[in-house]
């Protein structure tokens, strides 16, 4: 579908500015405040000297910057998928109406494809921005212009292959986030390793408070983002299932409805 990219930008800055939101929000009034507390009560029993045991609280495994910013970055990906799939669905709808009411034996001749194309020229714009329209559209516009069945099947063969290869490339901004967000969770790994590090004459001494904090954070970052990547990595590959099928099915459905309708005289 042809749609406008302004359109579209601006939907995606949208749902980052609001994922940013969200998520900064959730953090502020709960996750940190929660791991802040969790974080001293652990300290204040070290300091006792009383024997704890330390429990693996969710709070603290999402308390950093990274996994904030894994967060944003999982909901705006979501954001894009669900306006993706959402056309989809709508093209698919298409799919199931039967636009140029041909019944069985009719035949169609090359003469026939200007008034056969009319029906597809009187839908509404958005309609005939879809993919099945501009197929049976080329299709018949071909069959007219060359009088060839055949240059009429590899016009909708062009038409199908060109979306493909569109829907594609329109998944690059998705595939770029799926690829950033463990690495920003590694950027967490190096820095609490870097914390650590820098606190290990701390550790030589004895007290090691500082450095497990540190390297808490070197694994908790990267924990956090890998199972995020595989969250967005799983809905991504789902929608290009979604965007194939889709170019498969109108492929079939111009070749049941209107490509073995057409014949040429002799």
């Amino acid at each position: 579908m042809k749609r406008n990219a302004s359109t579209e930008f601006l939907y995606q800055l949208f749902a980052l500015i609001t994922a940013a939101i969200l998520v900064h929000a959730v953090y502020v009034t709960l996750v940190r405040p929660q791991a802040e507390a969790i974080v001293q009560h652990q300290m204040e029993l070290q300091e006792q000297g009383e024997a704890f045991v330390t429990e693996r609280s969710l709070f603290v495994v999402l308390k950093d910057y990274e996994q904030e910013a894994c967060f944003i970055l999982m909901l705006w990906a979501l954001a894009i998928m669900g306006y993706k799939a959402r056309e989809v669905m709508s093209e698919r709808k298409l799919l199931q109406a039967s636009i140029l009411n041909l019944r069985e034996g009719v035949t169609i001749l090359p003469e026939d494809a200007r008034d056969l194309s009319r029906p597809i020229q009187s839908l509404p714009i958005t309609q005939q921005a879809m993919l099945l329209p501009r197929s049976l559209l080329k299709a018949l516009q071909r069959f007219d212009s060359s009088k060839s069945v055949t240059d009429a099947a590899n016009a909708v063969r062009e038409t199908c292959e060109t979306e493909s290869d569109r829907l594609d490339s329109e998944l690059a901004m998705i595939r770029y986030i799926a690829w950033a967000i463990p690495s920003i969770g590694f950027i967490g790994t190096v820095r609490g390793i870097g914390e650590a590090l820098g606190q290990a004459h701390k550790a030589v001494e004895g007290d090691i408070a500082g450095v497990t904090v540190s390297l808490g954070v070197a694994f908790n970052s990267t924990f956090i983002a890998l199972v995020i990547s595989i969250v967005v990595m799983f809905f991504t590959h789902q929608l290009q299932l979604m965007q194939e099928r889709l170019v498969l099915d109108t492929e079939n459905y111009c070749d049941s409805n209107l490509l073995r309708f057409l014949t040429v005289r002799d």
